[in-house]
């Protein structure tokens, strides 16, 4: 029986929320954005998880496609703001304004993205990226 794309996103986002492991929720992703690559959500997750499992390079492409699809995605931005951030690569401080906008004119994107970031501090506890991302964006 073949999972519809909508399904097997859902599926994939309740695994990790149950705490499953990174790697083996980046092929569920990957099939997401394979059979629709138009959805960002797909891959704002698939960016994500690549960022928690070492895989900048990655990441850095899935969010740019992420960005490109919805650029008024703070998730997106800040995704694409470490994954430069984690490759060296300049120009990032765009997104971290644009994402900081955005939180600002929305409370409840603000309340997602504080949400988003302290679940990436508890799932990889030294990510230096994703710490200084927050104090640019959750300066307060």
């Amino acid at each position: 029986m073949t999972n519809t794309v909508e399904s097997l996103f859902d599926t994939g986002l309740e695994r990790y929320k149950a705490g499953e492991a990174v790697d083996s929720l980046i092929p569920v992703f990957k099939e997401v954005c394979d059979r629709a690559p138009k959805t960002s959500a797909a891959w704002v997750c698939l960016a994500w998880l690549y960022l928690l499992d070492n895989k900048a390079n990655l990441a850095y492409k899935a969010a740019q496609k992420a960005v490109k699809l919805n650029p008024q995605d703070p998730q997106a931005r800040v995704n694409l703001a470490l994954a430069m951030l984690e490759t060296g690569q300049k120009g990032l401080r765009e997104h971290i304004d644009i994402a900081q906008q955005l939180i600002f004119v929305n409370p409840e994107w603000r309340d997602e993205i504080k949400t988003s970031i302290e679940d990436g501090l508890s799932r990889k506890p030294d990510w230096q990226s994703l710490t200084k991302v927050r104090n640019w964006l959750l300066e307060e």
